[in-house]
């Protein structure tokens, strides 16, 4: 692989904290990254455009609230407007994926593995991001950017 970066951003947006997740440059693993506790917007701005720089990010995945139904209701709608936010503070593809139950079963992982409830506090939106970010790897990375040229010759 040349310098280009395929590394994966998962979010899981909220009003007050973002979960954020990584992938490896393979993207065949994803970690819990951070939590953000949102500020102003310019702060936000320069720490997500800071942040992307440093972990060579290329693709942000945005965890969208879909209803049970199939239909997405005001909190899809306030996830699409941070994703096209953050997709235009940081020049970067933005993909929504399906995050549904991920805050309970992440929840659930850290309960079970025996974390107290301030513990599990402090990761879980962390780790419902890197729930969306895994999920989005195993169906195969849906509508993210053509493969880079490099890749392609590699192919052939």
């Amino acid at each position: 692989m040349t310098g280009v970066s395929r590394r994966l951003l998962g979010v899981d947006s909220g009003r007050k904290r973002i979960g954020l997740a990584i992938t490896d440059p393979d993207r065949i693993i994803a970690s819990p990254l951070e939590t953000w506790h949102r500020r102003t917007l310019a702060e936000d701005a320069a720490y997500f455009a800071a942040l992307v720089q440093r972990e060579r990010v290329s693709v942000l995945v945005v965890g969208l609230p879909i209803r049970m139904d199939e239909t997405e209701g005001d909190a899809a709608k306030e996830a699409r407007e941070f994703g096209r936010w953050l997709g235009s503070v940081t020049g970067l593809h933005v993909v929504w994926f399906d995050e549904r139950y991920t805050s309970a079963n992440a929840d659930s992982m850290m309960r079970d593995a025996g974390l107290n409830p301030k513990k599990r506090k402090e990761r879980l939106d962390r780790v419902a991001a890197q729930l969306i970010l895994e999920g989005y790897l195993e169906a195969g990375c849906p509508d993210v950017e053509p493969p880079s040229e490099s890749a392609t010759e590699s192919a052939k």
